[in-house]
């Protein structure tokens, strides 16, 4: 791109935190952070943050649904469920802080159409969170308490999801000012929300009495996937074309090309984790069809998400050549990624093919590579005081 339009420069000083505002492609330089009270230190704190908990979760919900599981691999991902409660419960209070003690920032955050999509992150962390607890967290509270806290937190995702879902493309359509070309992979952020619900929930349905109540909450996940899907379709020709007519995102912004794998995973795995639940709730004929619709719909979106990951994959090579350096987008290579693991795992039950099992292994080692080079690199940047510093302004 000969020059930086608006929208992508306000991302990038904003979200993107890279080193060098005047030069988004600049290496990482150390700088020393000067005094600040805690509650200045979260100013600049956004919603995107919580994509590091949605990436350290879904290591361990992926994992826990590998058809290969490898000795003491179970200990493990309880270990990373419990960081990414911890992370969770840390980002929580410290985003309470920032909207009680810097409410104008954090609504400037949401009237800016650069940062608003990612408010949907934070549906995505509870749910993500939640699934983990009764995927593995009750070997150690104890399946009640597993189901308790996931049913409270996919309730609070879920709800916050569709607000999200719903109040962000109001939000563009009557207070943001778009710029032609200027959509981006982040505007799924709050339309996949629902997703996650849709994917998170079939786990529930058992826990609930039998008869009506296990049958709302199954469909209910079919709308939330419908919900989610035809939203993500009416984006994702945007996102095609912005990228055919106006060249590739700036460098910091590569990664964020990795976010459109989200919907298609997610969504792979919400209908192979609905086809699981539905016997025993819906009549053996539905539940069957529903096992038919898994496959019939979960193998050509994967084989799209493939494609998908072939040339977002070519995009990060070429933005590394360019020099792209560090910044928080590169939590988008997680939890996009986790969904893939998930969904692969998924049609490996429902097809028998042991391809898409080692697919899914596959996909789970470029995910847990992804998420300790993220998560490293986010801790130095934290220690050296980059991360939260006020953005300074990007110089087309």
């Amino acid at each position: 791109m000969a020059a930086v339009r608006g929208g992508d420069a306000v991302l990038m000083a904003t979200l993107a935190q890279a080193p060098s505002r005047t030069d988004t492609s600049a290496p990482d330089t150390p700088r020393t952070p000067g005094p600040a009270s805690a509650s200045a230190s979260v100013r600049h704190l956004g919603p995107n943050w919580y994509a590091t908990v949605m990436g350290t979760a879904i290591v361990a919900n992926a994992g826990a649904v590998l058809p290969f599981a490898g000795p003491g691999a179970r200990t493990v991902y309880q270990a990373v469920w419990a960081l990414s409660v911890l992370m969770l419960l840390t980002l929580l209070a410290a985003r309470t802080v920032h909207w009680v003690r810097h409410g104008d920032q954090a609504r400037r955050q949401l009237l800016d159409p650069a940062v608003a999509p990612f408010y949907g992150c934070l549906a995505m962390a509870l749910l993500a969170v939640g699934g983990g607890t009764l995927a593995v967290g009750r070997d150690v509270i104890g399946t009640p308490a597993a189901v308790a806290a996931d049913a409270v937190l996919w309730t609070a995702g879920t709800l916050t999801g569709l607000v999200g879902a719903a109040a962000i493309p109001y939000l563009m359509v009557t207070r943001h000012r778009i710029e032609p070309g200027s959509a981006s992979p982040v505007w799924l952020l709050p339309l996949v929300a629902p997703m996650v619900s849709a994917a998170v929930g079939p786990a529930l349905v058992a826990q609930l009495p039998a008869g009506q109540w296990q049958r709302a909450l199954l469909l209910g996940c079919y709308a939330l996937f419908g919900l989610s899907l035809l939203a993500t379709l009416l984006v994702l020709p945007l996102v095609l074309s912005r990228l055919i007519h106006h060249g590739p995102l700036p460098l910091a912004l590569t990664p964020t090309l990795f976010l459109v794998l989200g919907p298609l995973g997610q969504s792979t795995t919400a209908v192979n984790n609905l086809a699981d639940a539905a016997p025993g709730v819906v009549d053996p004929a539905t539940a069957h069809a529903m096992g038919a619709f898994a496959v019939l719909y979960g193998v050509p979106v994967m084989g799209f998400a493939l494609l998908w990951l072939a040339l977002a994959t070519a995009m990060v090579v070429r933005a590394v050549r360019r020099g792209m350096g560090f910044s928080m987008t590169w939590w988008g290579f997680t939890f996009p990624l986790g969904t893939c693991v998930t969904g692969a795992a998924g049609l490996a039950r429902h097809t028998g093919l042991h391809a898409f099992g080692w697919l899914a292994a596959a996909l789970f080692a470029a995910l847990v590579a992804a998420v300790g080079v993220a998560g490293t690199r986010t801790a130095v940047g934290l220690a050296r005081g980059r991360l939260l510093a006020p953005p300074r302004p990007v110089t087309p």
